[in-house]
């Protein structure tokens, strides 16, 4: 069985999506909605933009998702089984497999985006990806650490021995300090706007849960693999809960891709800027085939 599966936030890059825009005239209409859908010229950012303006989380939410969908569009996917996406790749992966359109998509995309901003303003926050420490140990050095107003959670289990945290940014950095002395390799704040996938980010999953609930979801034609319960999901009611436990809750990948595994997958293509999900995969099952589009 074959799989596509959309990458996040992080894996932008100045220049993207202009080798798919020029590559025909429907991907190009598609991508030039974007900007009437947005109400302000993104592709010119994506094309032209510095880096700088790329990191911003209204850009590139939106930016990764516009490239991730047109590049999918250029792929016969009658040989696709199933699809998962990395945190925001979700919302990619659920337009491949028919659940939103691709305006409906972007819309919340730009609707979570702006609302996890907003979140990260009212709560300095920030992330620390931890290299070489089992699950358990820095699982038990968060809670040890975490308080009410004092937060720090495991955030992202990407594959084994590569874990982020997100919170508070005192609790994060204290945190880090804990995990070298208990062996980490690498223990470092990551440069991103606010604490993702973590309580924090409670006020913007309120916004996104309303907008959610006002958008049309239809029954996917193949099955998804969501962040938060690790399995195949094809119910819309269920597809839309796990869509908005996501952001206060980790994106479990490393669990996620075993599933897949388990259920028949041999083949990864990751459809999206960057090639991190490929590596990802290839710590978790190096026997499985990963490649992008």
């Amino acid at each position: 069985m074959n799989s596509l599966v959309f990458p996040g936030q992080g894996s932008q890059f100045p220049g993207m999506g202009k080798d798919i825009y020029d590559s025909s005239s429907d991907i190009k209409k598609l991508m030039d909605s974007a900007n009437e859908i947005l109400g302000f010229d993104i592709l010119d950012i994506m094309f032209h933009g510095t880096k700088e303006q790329l990191v911003q989380t209204n850009v590139t939410q939106p930016a990764i998702f516009i490239y991730s969908v047109a590049i999918s569009k250029t792929i016969n996917n009658s040989n696709i089984n199933m699809v998962a996406g990395h945190s925001l790749g979700e919302f990619s992966a659920l337009v491949n497999n028919g659940v939103l359109t691709f305006e409906n998509g972007l819309k919340l995309v730009y609707q979570r985006a702006l609302a996890m901003q907003e979140a990260c303003e009212k709560n300095p926050s920030t992330m620390a990806a931890i290299l070489g420490l089992s699950d358990q140990v820095v699982e038990d050095i968060c809670k040890e650490i975490s308080k009410p107003d004092y937060i720090v959670v495991p955030a992202n289990y990407n594959c084994p021995g590569q874990l982020v945290i997100s919170g508070h940014v005192e609790a994060v950095q204290e945190a880090c300090e804990k995990l070298k002395e208990a062996g980490a390799k690498r223990a470092l704040v990551i440069p991103v706007g606010g604490a993702f996938h973590s309580p924090l980010m409670k006020p913007a999953q309120d916004q996104l849960e309303k907008a959610i609930n006002n958008t049309t979801f239809s029954s996917p034609t193949i099955p998804i693999y969501q962040n938060t319960t690790n399995t195949s999901v094809t119910k819309v009611e269920e597809i839309k809960e796990n869509l908005i436990q996501q952001l206060t809750s980790p994106v479990n990948w490393t669990k996620l891709v075993n599933q897949m595994i388990l259920d028949g997958c041999l083949t990864f293509k990751e459809t999206g800027p960057g090639k991190v999900l490929q590596g990802l995969i290839k710590k978790i099952n190096n026997s499985v085939e990963v490649n992008s589009l």
